[in-house]
């Protein structure tokens, strides 16, 4: 049997989370054993600015933050559960890599 894993990412946490139970669905219904969603590590991305106009003065800095958040799922997948699975709507936002194992 086929081994699918199946790596999201995005910076909106409830958008992915959506995106996972409907993955989740689909393996449930289709009768398939699955595991996950294995949260991973969130990845911070932060940039420091200065405030100020450039030249004289105290330099004040804003620090912009953007988290990536990252979920794994692994699914027993045949051809018709890949095929549902593809058919789900992922919005721009969401990154997904499927990669498959034999």
């Amino acid at each position: 049997m086929r081994k699918a894993r199946i790596k999201l990412t995005s910076p909106d946490f409830k958008l992915l989370e959506d995106i996972c139970e409907k993955i989740k669905e689909v393996a449930n219904r289709t009768g398939v054993k699955h595991s996950g969603s294995i949260p991973l590590p969130t990845r911070k991305l932060t940039v420091p600015t200065r405030k100020g106009m450039p030249g004289g003065g105290t330099s004040s800095i804003d620090k912009w933050e953007m988290r990536i958040h990252k979920r794994l799922l692994d699914i027993e997948a045949d051809e018709r559960t890949l095929r549902r699975i593809m058919r789900v709507e992922i919005p721009e936002q969401v990154h997904v890599e499927i990669e498959l194992k034999e």
